[in-house]
C-alpha cells in the first residue's frame, strides 16, 4: 500500500514542472506578466515594474491597473529633457502581437499614489491588469530595496 502511494506521489512531483509548462501557455489572448516587482518608498507614492509579452496574434491594449494598496494607479512614461525628468500619464498602452514591453526605472512605470501604507522591502503589492481583449491579468510584486533597478 505505501509502495503504490510513493509511487502516485514521485509520479505527481515528475509531473508538476510538465503541468506549470502547459498551464504557462494558458494565457488569455498570449499575454504574459512577469518579473513584477516594486520599489521601497519614503512618501505617499511608490512605483512598480514588470514585463508584458504578447505572444498571440492580435493587438491587446493594457487600458487599466489597480491596485489596494493606493487610492489611484496610473500608467506613467518618463523622460529626460536635459536635466528635466518629465513624467506623463497614459491612458493606455498598446501590446502589439509579438512585442515585449518593459516597464522598468527611468522608462515606463506604474505611479501608486496616496498608498496607504509606506512600501517595505519584504511586503508585496497586489495589482490588477486589464487588457482590452485578454481581460484581467494579476500579478504580486515583491517590494525590493530603493536602489534596486537603479541604472
Amino acid at each position: 500500500m505505501f509502495a503504490v502511494i510513493r509511487l502516485f506521489l514521485l509520479a505527481l512531483v515528475l509531473q508538476t514542472p510538465f503541468l506549470a509548462a502547459l498551464h504557462a501557455d494558458e494565457v488569455p489572448g498570449g499575454i504574459r506578466v512577469s518579473d513584477p516587482w516594486a520599489r521601497a518608498s519614503v512618501t505617499a507614492s511608490g512605483a512598480a515594474y514588470f514585463t508584458i509579452e504578447n505572444s498571440g496574434n492580435e493587438d491587446d491594449i493594457l487600458v487599466a491597473v489597480r491596485s489596494d494598496a493606493a487610492e489611484t494607479v496610473e500608467m506613467h512614461t518618463m523622460t529626460m529633457d536635459g536635466m528635466v525628468m518629465k513624467m506623463r500619464k497614459l491612458s493606455e498602452l498598446p501590446v502589439k502581437a509579438g512585442e515585449t514591453v518593459k516597464f522598468a526605472p527611468g522608462g515606463l512605470h506604474i505611479m501608486l499614489i496616496r498608498l496607504k501604507e509606506p512600501l517595505r522591502e519584504g511586503m508585496s503589492v497586489s495589482m490588477t491588469l486589464t487588457f482590452e481583449k485578454a481581460g484581467e491579468v494579476h500579478v504580486t510584486a515583491p517590494v525590493q530595496a530603493a536602489g534596486h533597478g537603479a541604472h
